[in-house]
């Protein structure tokens, strides 16, 4: 059984990787280590370059915290502005112990009173709930649930993009 460490305690991005290697090497089985690790970027990364940084520092504090591990995984949220919006987005890096792979989700523009609070400095987890009166949203469906009605999820907006970065992984022939 391979072992994946995730760097994140919350539940949808521990399932939406292990959902992602399930799919992806569905042969293989594998079991997930979560653990606890400092992305190195703001609570809330305001741009595609934090992001990506964050989820690449968190894929490789994850490293040096479980190295026993056969696979490393860093989820990081973000926000962005595009024009006058904010959107959000999330990226994804997966380390083996001789690979890398990376990638981002598709984005959503954020409502007016979301944005407004993120600007101010909320994290989006905390703007959508104050917004709409949920609680603890980021480690359930997400601001993508809330304003799909779920048809897409945290976990299924995470998942894609857990698939995509494992590409180097499935296809080590040609990476």
């Amino acid at each position: 059984m391979k072992k994946i460490v995730v760097a994140s305690l919350n539940p949808v991005k521990m399932d939406a990787v292990l959902n992602g290697f399930k799919r992806l090497f569905p042969g293989e089985d594998f079991r997930v280590a979560p653990v606890s690790v400092d992305s190195g970027v703001e609570d809330q990364p305001l741009s595609d370059q934090a992001a990506h940084q964050g989820a690449e520092n968190r894929a490789g504090a994850a490293r040096q915290s479980v190295p026993e591990g056969d696979y490393w995984v860093g989820v990081e949220g973000g926000c962005d502005t595009l024009g006058e919006d904010m959107i959000a987005f999330a990226w994804v890096v997966a380390l083996s112990k001789d690979g890398v792979g990376s990638s981002r989700t598709a984005h959503f523009r954020l409502p007016a009173a979301v944005q407004k609070l993120v600007e101010a400095g909320m994290e989006l987890g905390d703007a959508d709930d104050q917004v709409f009166g949920k609680r603890n949203s980021k480690q359930k469906s997400g601001a993508v649930g809330l304003l799909t009605d779920d048809v897409i999820t945290r976990k299924t907006l995470y998942e894609q993009a857990v698939i995509l970065a494992l590409i180097p992984f499935k296809r080590s022939d040609l990476y």
